[in-house]
């Protein structure tokens, strides 16, 4: 697959614009709405799939199923990262109109993470080929522990990260609106948004190291392996304010997406020295697991009303009073600058 330097700086140049638009559109702070969150989504699902469709018709029908399979299983494993999300904020009780600035800073920054893992997996395929044995077999632990852990859920309570980010940088008690970095008394200060930000950023990280080597089973173009990751990441917000209060229902998801890369570890041993699985056959059973484990869930919770996840009796951050945020000092930056102040408490 011949790409050039004018191809990858014009898919470059529409992730910037679009992420420009998003964050234009999302500039004042209120909460997403299910109908706003439905019409985003909608609209980056296009994009992905006319990608594809690109992608289909100027390079062929084999790499077009390759760039679908990596899609459909990036954006399959995301549902799960939009889960974790979704109890981080609960349990810091972060209001849902400052999300969104968290959510897209986190979207960028995996973008920009994957972008280095997807980076060093094809020089490390390159020069290493046993490194396929590596990815292969670590695919197929993931899934064997996430069928087994199932039912076990992060507890942000007891995030190293968190503890780490705690002991060394100085931080408010208070969210301050979207502000990320705050000055009160000449001293510079993080509000507990960029602690959240922090965490959310580590938890994507680990599932990248999940995610890379799955879509490497599917293809070995640097440019799908991107795009798929790019694409699928980009509806992440959207997403997430659409089925955050859903997360419930989805009971049988995670056996599902356990079974897709235990799937995609056992074609990636076999493509080494074996036999190479068709891409039509990979993207048939990517697309039928996940299939079922979202039908068998919807099923077995049909008649369930939305519901939020608890929030602790006593979450460890409060709102800032208007009085707090109008004796805050200016903070240069985009960090620290926030049009809207989130409601007063009292």
């Amino acid at each position: 697959m011949d790409i050039s330097f004018w191809v990858w700086a014009a898919v470059l140049a529409f992730i910037v614009v679009m992420l420009a638009i998003d964050l234009f559109a999302h500039r004042r702070a209120h909460v997403i709405g299910v109908r706003e969150a439905a019409a985003w989504s909608a609209v980056w699902v296009a994009f992905g799939v006319a990608f594809g469709a690109i992608i289909w018709s100027v390079w062929g029908a084999e790499f077009g199923q390759q760039y679908f399979a990596g899609y459909l299983i990036e954006k399959s494993l995301a549902v799960d990262n939009v889960f974790v999300w979704a109890i981080i904020f609960s349990f810091f009780a972060v209001p849902r109109e400052i999300q969104h600035r968290v959510l897209f800073l986190g979207v960028l920054g995996a973008l920009v993470f994957r972008g280095i893992f997807i980076a060093a997996g094809a020089v490390l395929i390159q020069n290493f080929s046993w490194i396929l044995y590596v990815f292969a077999a670590f695919l197929l632990y993931t899934g064997y522990r996430m069928i087994r852990q199932r039912n076990e859920h992060l507890d942000p309570a007891k995030s190293a990260v968190l503890r780490v980010f705690r002991r060394f940088i100085p931080m408010t008690d208070a969210y301050h609106g979207q502000k990320l970095l705050v000055r009160r008394g000449g001293v510079l200060l993080a509000t507990p948004l960029l602690a959240v930000l922090v965490l959310v950023e580590a938890t994507d990280i680990v599932f990248a190291v999940d995610s890379i080597p799955a879509i490497f089973a599917v293809t070995d173009e640097v440019f799908l392996v991107f795009t798929a990751n790019a694409f699928a990441i980009l509806g992440l917000r959207a997403m997430y304010f659409l089925l955050a209060d859903l997360i419930h229902r989805f009971i049988y998801l995670k056996i599902g997406l356990a079974l897709v890369l235990i799937w995609v570890g056992i074609k990636m041993l076999l493509k080494i020295d074996i036999f190479y699985i068709p891409t039509t056959l990979s993207l048939a059973v990517v697309v039928t697991l996940i299939t079922v484990s979202i039908l068998a869930s919807l099923r077995a919770t049909r008649g369930q009303d939305p519901a939020a996840l608890p929030t602790p009796t006593e979450p460890p951050f409060r709102v800032a009073t208007e009085s707090e945020n109008a004796a805050l000092e200016p903070v240069w930056g985009f960090l620290g600058s926030s049009r809207t102040s989130a409601p007063p408490t009292g």
